[in-house]
């Protein structure tokens, strides 16, 4: 059992009625379910994570004047609930997992992940809100919600970024990869500072991930739990850009070994030191580069003919409607 279904029944056979017989006259104003930090918030979890974090809870959301009148009343009334749950022991709470479960005023819950305007106001707000947080705001699921308060916000964050966040985002992500795949890790590897090179790497597998996301119009979840995501994604064929093909090389990317014998002299009379084709790596980024650069036209953002992503960057940001947006620093976001 994962668990969204752990907490859903934990909820609906323990957690309802207690409010039921407890705080009955507050049900249609109470909202409940499960969404936040944690793998299983977002149905990642599995038998390693479940080690800590882990165990029967839910969570419980107040407007703010009923959460002045009764939330502590109703968290003492939570933390009385049985710890154990259908043989599962107690939640196995880390040093840094508290707040996870129990009762929260609905504003601030949500402004953990995205501050004090919920959703945000300004282009520039969503723009610089880390894209993880927003994912960890819109996540797991919610048992119910009578009032609506809780929902209308999280309804409002998944509807996604507004169409100018994203494709400032995008050419922010072509840039990244850009510089860091196509550019600098040639360039480290070259000097022969396999330690640079492999922070370029990292860096252009960290925007790839977050293309890929943006490509789809997903929030990208926290580090850790990016790929994965990616995978659970690439299954849900209702998704314009499926991206197996990335995914595939990214794979390939992260096994291959060093290539430093590419980069050593004798060389070949094609041998080519910025776009080494002899370095195993090399190849696989570019290969990723241009399938992202065919989705990009495949969604009218270019219409250019060049292999190298920070050409198509200029493009992209064209398609901003905002004038102030548009005249951002092109990596920012």
């Amino acid at each position: 059992m994962n668990g969204l279904e752990l907490s859903r029944l934990y909820y609906q056979q323990i957690g309802r009625p207690m409010l039921e017989e407890k705080f009955g006259e507050y049900l249609p104003r109470i909202a409940a379910g499960l969404v936040g930090e944690g793998s299983e918030c977002f149905g990642f979890d599995d038998d390693i994570s479940r080690d800590h974090d882990f165990g029967p809870g839910f969570c419980i959301w107040l407007c703010k004047e009923d959460f002045e009148k009764i939330g502590a009343e109703m968290q003492n009334a939570y933390n009385n609930l049985p710890k154990d749950f259908m043989g599962y022991t107690a939640r196995n709470t880390s040093l840094r997992g508290g707040g996870r479960v129990g009762v929260f005023e609905i504003s601030d819950f949500y402004s953990r992940f995205v501050g004090r305007k919920q959703p945000p106001e300004k282009l520039a707000d969503w723009l610089f809100l880390p894209e993880h947080k927003i994912a960890t705001a819109v996540n797991g699921e919610v048992f119910e919600d009578n009032f609506g308060e809780f929902r209308k916000i999280r309804t409002a964050l998944k509807s996604y970024y507004p169409e100018d966040v994203r494709i400032k985002k995008i050419a922010a992500r072509a840039s990244a990869m850009a510089q860091s795949g196509q550019y600098n890790y040639a360039r480290c590897m070259r000097r022969g500072d396999t330690v640079a090179a492999n922070m370029a790497l990292a860096e252009f597998v960290k925007a790839t991930i977050s293309m890929v996301y943006l490509l789809n119009r997903q929030y990208c979840p926290y580090y850790k739990w990016q790929f994965y995501g990616l995978k659970k994604l690439n299954k849900d064929m209702g998704h314009r850009f499926a991206c197996s093909g990335v995914l595939n090389m990214l794979e390939k990317l992260s096994v291959t070994e060093d290539q430093s014998c590419a980069w050593q002299p004798p060389f070949a009379a094609d041998w080519n030191p910025y776009v080494n084709k002899y370095d195993k790596k090399v190849v696989l980024m570019e290969n990723i580069c241009a399938l992202i650069i065919n989705e990009l036209r495949n969604q009218g953002l270019t219409d250019i003919d060049d292999t190298f992503l920070e050409a198509h960057t200029y493009k992209i940001m064209d398609k901003i409607a905002d004038s102030e947006l548009r005249h951002f620093y092109v990596t920012e976001g």
